[in-house]
């Protein structure tokens, strides 16, 4: 017989039933899974040395938690996993509002209905999906929507006095109890509701409207905050700081793999949809790099931070980039290009906060900026230095191709270019080939293409050719030569 088909509360004495806290639900089966190697937060990549043992660490004291980090760190992630640890069901009274624990009723309805029926107490199981409750704090929630009010149209239909605290209408913390709550950017809600938190989360009490009702809720507070809100929008209180046993400190990815990692995890379900597309390595490197320089750049709001949706956004749109151009040829393939990185402008643009010298350039400025620097990081990995003091007349690896966009009058790679004209107009360049094919030996022959545009890309990034946008795509030419020979 499954436990959560029993049905009252005599049965289950006799089965010999147990309850527990939520804190301890966590804490037992947190133990149990470190015990079997399980591993407790899927999908939560560069935290398995840092973030995910000191949250591990707060369960295991039983304690209330503030993750504390800047935006598209995973946070509220963090929090909706915790759920996986509670148990698969726990009884409560049939009818109650806040989930009262059958052995240990906290509601008048629930006490006097155990008095009235004993043993045939109606219960019913509480399935652990439902026990995750998550309020965003922003300025206008009230005292009455997280603790309570009192209710007219109630104390009307029953008859009842105000004096009555049947005339109560829970909010939404005391129908939380034995649940998970999270509270979302916690500094938003205003100084005098976050003091209302204060003996709910230390001694139990809650107060409505002149009741004050000893009601010890059972409750897992967890905490989301960004350190941004302290100066620009709001603080956590003092007191209420104090109250909170563990604060964690979230971060950002620190290496391009892990970052690539957490991307191809949240773009999966569009990777399936467009199996036609291909993306080389190389693509997904200079993606993340982008995240990598703006966390870095001058023009972007250090503070602020940069979320990691700006690379899940920015990946969806050089996907639709390389989509649109497919469709556009009639082809039934396609593979994306360093060129259809100018697609993912918008998704750079609308995830940064720029400092005043961002705001001077402009946002779009600054993304192809970032681009450009991502490119620069990515270059050398594969290619040779480019010094930026180098000797007059000393003999370098690019000096070839430098020569051939020299007799050129501008080498053009149109957006809706067809897969074989722009591998042909690639291949067409014979120093370009050459050098692909001598540095190019740890790339797939199917990433060479990329490998030969990040090349031409690089060496406008280190000046040694120009770049410009023309009106349907872009124009490489050599630095100085078009300008010489039009004198």
């Amino acid at each position: 017989m499954n436990i959560e088909n029993i049905q009252t509360l005599g049965a289950l004495k006799k089965v010999g039933y147990v309850t527990k806290s939520v804190k301890d639900e966590l804490r037992d089966n947190l133990i149990g899974k470190i015990k079997s190697k399980e591993t407790v937060f899927e999908g939560i990549w560069g935290y398995e040395d840092s973030v995910i043992p000191e949250l591990e660490r707060a369960i295991l004291s039983k304690h209330n938690i503030n993750l504390l980090g800047l935006r598209g760190q995973a946070k509220t992630r963090l929090a909706r996993q915790m759920l996986n640890l509670l148990d698969d069901y726990v009884p409560y009274v049939t009818g109650s509002e806040i989930h009262d624990d059958p052995f240990n009723p906290l509601s008048r309805f629930a006490k006097e209905l155990i008095a009235e029926k004993g043993d045939d107490t109606p219960i019913s199981w509480l399935p652990k999906e439902d026990r995750f409750y998550e309020k965003l704090a922003t300025p206008d929630v009230t005292v009455a929507d997280l603790i309570g009010d009192v209710d007219p149209i109630k104390a009307a239909n029953l008859k009842l006095s105000y004096a009555d605290d049947r005339v109560i209408h829970f909010g939404m913390i005391p129908r939380a109890n034995r649940c998970i709550f999270v509270i979302n950017e916690l500094p938003d809600l205003q100084a005098r509701i976050q003091v209302s938190l204060f003996n709910i989360l230390q001694e139990g009490d809650i107060q409505i409207r002149g009741f004050k009702l000893r009601l010890p809720l059972d409750i897992q507070f967890v905490f989301t905050a960004n350190p941004e809100d302290y100066t620009n929008r709001g603080s956590i209180v003092t007191p209420l700081k104090d109250r909170i046993g563990s604060q964690i400190l979230t971060h950002y990815p620190e290496e391009l793999e892990v970052a690539k990692k957490i991307t191809q995890q949240e773009v999966s379900a569009l990777l399936s949809e467009n199996k036609e597309i291909y993306v080389p390595e190389l693509a997904k490197d200079v993606l993340e790099q982008i995240s990598f320089e703006a966390r870095d750049s001058e023009y972007v709001d250090a503070k602020s931070g940069v979320s990691a949706r700006m690379s899940i956004t920015a990946y969806e749109n050089l996907l639709s980039t390389a989509k649109r151009r497919m469709l556009i040829n009639g082809d039934s393939e396609t593979q994306v290009r360093l060129t259809d990185f100018m697609g993912i402008i918008p998704a750079i643009t609308g995830k940064i906060e720029l400092v005043y010298e961002g705001e001077q350039e402009g946002a779009a400025f600054v993304a192809e900026t970032l681009i450009e620097e991502a490119i620069k990081s990515i270059f050398p990995k594969y290619f040779p230095e480019i010094s930026k003091l180098e000797r007059k007349g000393e003999p370098t690896a690019y000096d070839d191709i430098i020569s051939w966009f020299f007799d050129q009058d501008g080498f053009e790679l149109i957006d809706g270019d067809s897969d074989k004209e722009y591998q042909q107009k690639l291949n067409a360049i014979a120093p370009l080939n050459d050098l692909a094919q001598e540095y190019g030996h740890d790339v797939s022959q199917q990433d060479q293409y990329f490998l030969k545009e990040l090349l031409l890309w690089g060496l406008v990034a280190y000046k040694k050719l120009s770049k410009q946008r023309i009106n349907k795509g872009l124009q490489f030419n050599d630095l100085y030569g078009n300008y010489i020979s039009g004198l």
